[in-house]
C-alpha cells in the first residue's frame, strides 16, 4: 500500500472510530455527544478544510460528465476534490447528487460530505399554492403538511436542505416576494414559520425524508423601500423587535437548522455583516446552535453597499459579524486563511462556523450514511398520487370568496351553459407560481380542464386576450400585450351566449417573486378592457383571480357580482378551483395581506397606530390623517374572506374584566351558522393596548380557531388572556406586559363585529 494511502487509511479510520461514520449503532443525539463528535473532527482538519466547510458552490458542471478542465469551473472542481466546499446548491436528482457526494466522500482527504441546498418553497415537483395562497388558508395542519410532502420529494431528489421558509412580514404588496412569505401579521406568520419549519425538518431530522430549513432573510427584508427588490431598509427598533422579529423568534423555537441573511441594509449596516443581528441577538441573545449562511453573493455584495472595502474585507466583515457560510461570493476560501494569519480574524471564528456546519451534518446522519439521500427507488415516488391529493386539500383551503353577490356562487352542475374566458384559463404553466425550480412548464391542471373533467356542463373557451408574449422567464412589462386585441369581439361574442361567464385574469407565475417588483398593482396588459368589455354583454361574471399578490381591483369589486381569489395554487390548481365553484368545497380562506384600493395607499396594513389626528374632528374640515382623493379603507382588509354559508357572531362574554400577573381569563363568543350549508369560519381575536411606554397598534391579532358548523349550528369559542398574550417589546428594550387598560374584539375579520374592555395589573 502507497504511504499516502496508508495516510488516509488511518486517518478516515481514526475519524470512523471517533464519530461513527460507519456504525450507526453508536450514534447517539443528545448535544453533549454530538458536540464531541464536532470537536473530534476539527482537531484533525487544517485550517483551510475548516474554511472549506464554511463555501457553498452552485452546481457549475455536468455532475455525471466529465470534469471541467479550465476557466472557474475548473477552479471550483479542484476545490471539491481538495475538500474546500462544505455544501452545493442546485443539483438535484440521484444520480447527480450522488456523483458529487462521491467525490467529497471518496476523494478528499477526510471524506466529509456536502450539504445539498436547493430552493424548495413551496413544493418540489408536486407544487402546493405558493407561500401567500397557503397562508390564506390559515390552516396550520395544511401548511406543515405541504412542507411535509416538500421536503419528502426533495429529499427523494437527493437534496438535504431548503432554503425555505421565507419569513419576512412584508406590508407592500409592490414587493414581488410577498408571495414567498404569510403576509403581514406577525402573530399569523410566527405561527406559520413553526409550522414550516417542523413540516420540512418532521421530528427526526436523520428520517431520510426531512431535510434542513432555512429561516430567511434576517433581517428586515420585507421592508424594502418602495416596496423595490434589494432597497433599502429603514425601520425603528419598535418595528424591527415587534413586527419583524417574531417569526424568526418562532422559527428558532420550533428548532429551524440554519438562518439566511439578507440583502437589505439595517441602520446603515448591511444584513450579511450585521454583528448585531447574527451574533448579539441571534447566537447569544436567541441561542441559535444552528449556522447562517449568506444569500446568494450578499458577502461580496457589501463593496457595492459601500460598507466593504474590497472583496477580502467584506470576507473579514462578514465572518465576524456571524455569517457562517459563503454562498457563491468565494470570499471566504480565498481570503480567510490570509486574514487569520495577519491576526484580523480569530481561528476560534473559523471553528465555531465550520463546527455548527459539521454538527447539523452530523445531525442529518450523513456520516453514518452519505449517500442516504441517494435511493433511486425512492426517487420514483415524486409526483406520487397521494402527495397529489395532499395539495389538492391545501389548494381548496387557500381559495378566499372576495364577493358573491345574488349567490352566483356556487354554479350550477347541469343544465348551465358556461363561457370560460381569459388569458390564463387554459394555462399551465402560469397557475405553478414562480419558485417552482424542479417542476417543469405545462404540469397544472388548468381550470378549463379541471372545469371539463368536472361537469357535464357545456364549457365554451376562449382567451380572449394573450397576457404574455414569447415564453418569458423574467416578464418585464415589454412582454406584456397591450396591444393585440383581436381576441376580444370573439371572446365577447362566446359571453353573450351563454348563462354564465367564468373570466379567469391575473398574473403570469413569473411577475411575481424575487426581483418582480410592480408599481401598478392592476390586472396586466389588456385584461382589464376584456373584462369590461365582457361586462357589456353579460353582467353574470365570476371572476376568478390568480395571483402572487394582493392586485387593485377597484373596477371588478363595484361591478363584478363573483369574484374568488385563487393566487396561484400549484400543481391541482384547476381541480381545486373547480371543487370551490361548484360548491363541493365552501371557500373558508381568509386573507393574510390586506388589498389596496390604489398603489398611493401602501404600506397598508390592518395593526397600524393612530396618529394625533386620527378621526375627522368636524365636518367639511381637512386637517386630520387622511388622503383627498382616496378614503383611507382598504379594499379588502386583513383576515377577510367569504363563505357560501353565513355567520352570525353574538354574545361576547368575559369572565373578568380584571386579570394580573398571576392570573387569566377567557373571551367567550358565540357562532351560529345562519345559512343553508355547512360551513368553517376562522374566529379571529384581536386586542389594542390603549396606552403604553411606547404607541401602540390600533387592533392586533392574537388568536384565531376555525370552526366548522352545520346549518343552523352554534358553538361557543373561547380565547385564554393572560400576560403572556399583551407583552411587547417596551421602551425598557426587553419583552413584557406593562398594566393598563385594553380592548379585545372577535370577529370573522380584522373589521371585528364585538368588542368589549378589560384591564391588566402587575
Amino acid at each position: 500500500m502507497k504511504l499516502k494511502n496508508i495516510m488516509k487509511f488511518c486517518l478516515v479510520s481514526s475519524l470512523v472510530l471517533v464519530v461513527g461514520c460507519k456504525n450507526p449503532s453508536i450514534t447517539t443525539k443528545t448535544n453533549a455527544d454530538l458536540d464531541k463528535k464536532v470537536d473530534s473532527l476539527l482537531a484533525l482538519m487544517t485550517l483551510d478544510e475548516k474554511i472549506g466547510q464554511m463555501n457553498q458552490y452552485n452546481g457549475f458542471w455536468d455532475a455525471t460528465g466529465p470534469s471541467p478542465k479550465q476557466g472557474n469551473a475548473s477552479k471550483k472542481y479542484e476545490h471539491l476534490e481538495s475538500g474546500l466546499v462544505g455544501s452545493m446548491l442546485n443539483v438535484r436528482g440521484v444520480e447527480n447528487v450522488k456523483a458529487v457526494q462521491k467525490i467529497a466522500v471518496e476523494k478528499t482527504r477526510l471524506g466529509i460530505p456536502l450539504l445539498i441546498g436547493f430552493d424548495v418553497i413551496h413544493g418540489y415537483q408536486t407544487l402546493s399554492p405558493i407561500p401567500l395562497a397557503e397562508a390564506a388558508s390559515w390552516d396550520l395542519a395544511a401548511i406543515k403538511k405541504s412542507s411535509e410532502i416538500a421536503a419528502e420529494e426533495a429529499a427523494a431528489a437527493g437534496i438535504n436542505w431548503t432554503f425555505a421558509p421565507m419569513v419576512d412580514i412584508s406590508r407592500d404588496a409592490r414587493w414581488g416576494r410577498v408571495m414567498e412569505g404569510a403576509g403581514e401579521d406577525p402573530y399569523l406568520g410566527s405561527l406559520i414559520a413553526e409550522a414550516r419549519v417542523k413540516g420540512f425538518q418532521g421530528e427526526d431530522l436523520s428520517a431520510v425524508n426531512t431535510i434542513i430549513a432555512c429561516a430567511k432573510h434576517f433581517a428586515g427584508y420585507g421592508f424594502a423601500e418602495s416596496g423595490r427588490e434589494y432597497n433599502t431598509v429603514d425601520i425603528g427598533t419598535s418595528t424591527l423587535y415587534n413586527t419583524v422579529f417574531p417569526p424568526f423568534i418562532a422559527a428558532t423555537k420550533a428548532g429551524v437548522r440554519t438562518f439566511m441573511n439578507s440583502f437589505n441594509e439595517l441602520n446603515g449596516i448591511p444584513a450579511t455583516g450585521n454583528k448585531f443581528l447574527q451574533r448579539d441577538i441571534l447566537k447569544n441573545k436567541w441561542g441559535f446552535e444552528g449556522f447562517v449562511i449568506s444569500d446568494w453573493e450578499s458577502i461580496i455584495e457589501m463593496t457595492d453597499h459601500g460598507y466593504a472595502e474590497n472583496d477580502k474585507h467584506a470576507a473579514e466583515i462578514a465572518i465576524n459579524a456571524g455569517s457562517d457560510m459563503d454562498m457563491e461570493s468565494y470570499v471566504y476560501v480565498n481570503y480567510l486563511a490570509e486574514l487569520v494569519k495577519e491576526g484580523k480574524v480569530d481561528e476560534k471564528l473559523i471553528d465555531d462556523a465550520a463546527g455548527r456546519i459539521l454538527k447539523v451534518k452530523f445531525e442529518l446522519g450523513l456520516f453514518d450514511d452519505p449517500y442516504k439521500y441517494c435511493d433511486t427507488e425512492r426517487e420514483k415516488t415524486i409526483g406520487s398520487k397521494k402527495n397529489k391529493e395532499a395539495v389538492l386539500d391545501v389548494a381548496k383551503k387557500s381559495i378566499v370568496l372576495l364577493k358573491n353577490e345574488n349567490n352566483l356562487l356556487p354554479l350550477k352542475k347541469k343544465g348551465a351553459k358556461i363561457a370560460l374566458i381569459g388569458p390564463l384559463a387554459a394555462d399551465k404553466t402560469s397557475p405553478l407560481g414562480s419558485w417552482r425550480l424542479a417542476a417543469e412548464d405545462n404540469t397544472a391542471i388548468s381550470v378549463l380542464e379541471g372545469l371539463q373533467k368536472y361537469t357535464d356542463n357545456k364549457v365554451t373557451y376562449h382567451k380572449g386576450v394573450t397576457l404574455t408574449e414569447g415564453k418569458p422567464e423574467f416578464v418585464t412589462e415589454t412582454q406584456i400585450n397591450t396591444t393585440d386585441r383581436t381576441g376580444i369581439k370573439e371572446a365577447v361574442s362566446i359571453a353573450k351566449k351563454n348563462d354564465v361567464v367564468v373570466l379567469v385574469l391575473g398574473e403570469h407565475g413569473f411577475q411575481s417573486g424575487e426581483g418582480r417588483s410592480r408599481t401598478s398593482l392592476n390586472l396586466p396588459g389588456l385584461q382589464q378592457e376584456l373584462l369590461e368589455a365582457v361586462y357589456q354583454v353579460n353582467k353574470n361574471i365570476v371572476l376568478v383571480l390568480m395571483n402572487g399578490r394582493p392586485l387593485t381591483i377597484n373596477w371588478a369589486d363595484k361591478n363584478i357580482p363573483a369574484i374568488v381569489e385563487a393566487w396561484q395554487l400549484g400543481t391541482q390548481s384547476g381541480h381545486a378551483i373547480a371543487q370551490v365553484l361548484y360548491g363541493d368545497y365552501n371557500p373558508s380562506g381568509k386573507l393574510p395581506m390586506t388589498f389596496p384600493k390604489s398603489v398611493g395607499q401602501i404600506p397598508i396594513y390592518y395593526n397600524y397606530k393612530n396618529t394625533g389626528r386620527p378621526t375627522i374632528p368636524a365636518p367639511n374640515q381637512v386637517f386630520w390623517s387622511h388622503y383627498i382623493d382616496e378614503s383611507n379603507e382598504p379594499l379588502y382588509e386583513f383576515g377577510y374572506g367569504l363563505s357560501y354559508t353565513t355567520f352570525k357572531y353574538e354574545n361576547l362574554k368575559l369572565s373578568s374584566h380584571k386579570f394580573n400577573k398571576d392570573t387569566e381569563f377567557t373571551a367567550s363568543i358565540s357562532l351560529t351558522n345562519t345559512g343553508k350549508v355547512a360551513g368553517k369560519e376562522v374566529v379571529q381575536f384581536y386586542i389594542q393596548d390603549l396606552f403604553a411606554s411606547i404607541t401602540r397598534p390600533v387592533k392586533e391579532l392574537k388568536g384565531f380557531e376555525m370552526v366548522a358548523l352545520e346549518p343552523g349550528e352554534s358553538k361557543e369559542i373561547s380565547f385564554t388572556i393572560d400576560k403572556k398574550i399583551i407583552e411587547f417589546y417596551t421602551v425598557n428594550n426587553k419583552w413584557e406586559s406593562e398594566p393598563g387598560d385594553f380592548k379585545i374584539f372577535i370577529g370573522g375579520s380584522s373589521k371585528t363585529v364585538l368588542e368589549d374592555t378589560f384591564s391588566y395589573s402587575n
